[in-house]
């Protein structure tokens, strides 16, 4: 057993859809969640700044945490920088990929949609996810241009997002898509809407409790699991929490949340 934190990270808020799915397995586990929506969104920003980000990251969450294991919560910052950081911290990491190979399985039309950022397209994780898993799969690919900031600005009901969803969900759909992999971890808080334009023949993929299940079974395997019990949650931003707190209450977690620190230039302020 090892009574140490889980750390889970975010280009913003998105990685929430990955912490209540790691949350709802593991209610003993303490958890520390942080979004650096201070950057966000990570999609379109340089390999190595993004790299530079997540290694100071993960350098918070391991020295003022002592985290024991660590969840990249990002399909950007996994496609760009989950490799540099096994090789640079010596505790585990679990990263996001898209869920192709469960959609390529249960597919009828044989087509495919994956919904996800510029950044997940280009690495080299879905590269070699699709070549394995997609072989005799038509795969159409759709990059969420502004998806993401409106999760970030509290705009996810709104006729803007509506229309972004249809404008990327109805081709797919449209060209046989059976299947829709959400890419990004941001897209979940969409996933009611999404379903509502494609229809109840489609199926729409969350990677997210497989993310959950291999977070588990490397602490078992590590002989990190902390056990049953309730543990807590600590939610900290590189800028403002107004929207963390929105979505957390969203999501009826708000019970769970201790304190919500507000992180900035190394200084950390704990938020009544």
């Amino acid at each position: 057993m090892n009574s140490n934190p889980i750390g889970i990270f975010d280009s913003g808020l998105g990685g929430l859809t990955v912490w209540r799915e790691v949350r709802r397995l593991m209610p003993g586990e303490d958890i520390v969640y942080f979004a650096d929506s201070l950057h966000c969104p990570y999609g379109h920003k340089p390999v190595g700044k993004i790299i530079d980000l997540a290694r100071g990251i993960t350098d918070f969450l391991l020295g003022k945490f002592g985290c024991k294991l660590i969840v990249v919560a990002c399909n950007t910052a996994t496609a760009a920088a989950i490799d540099t950081l096994r090789s640079e911290f010596d505790v585990p990491f679990v990263g996001m990929e898209p869920a192709i190979k469960q959609a390529a399985l249960h597919t009828k039309t044989g087509v495919v949609g994956v919904l996800a950022t510029k950044g997940t397209f280009d690495g080299r994780l879905y590269k070699a996810t699709s070549e394995k898993y997609a072989q005799g799969i038509e795969v159409l690919v759709q990059v969420g241009d502004g998806l993401v900031e409106l999760v970030e600005t509290n705009k996810i009901n709104s006729s803007e997002a509506d229309s972004l969803l249809k404008k990327y969900v109805r081709p797919m759909v449209e060209n046989g898509a059976d299947q829709i992999v959400l890419g990004c971890t941001h897209y979940p808080f969409y996933k009611t809407q999404i379903e509502a334009i494609a229809g109840d023949k489609v199926t729409v993929i969350d990677p997210a409790p497989a993310v959950a299940k291999r977070a588990h079974e490397l602490l078992e395997a590590g002989g990190l699991f902390t056990g049953n019990g309730s543990g807590t949650d600590l939610f900290v931003s590189s800028a403002e929490t107004g929207q963390m707190r929105s979505l957390l209450e969203n999501t009826s977690a708000l019970s769970l949340v201790d304190t919500v620190v507000e992180w900035n230039t190394n200084k950390y302020k704990a938020l009544q």
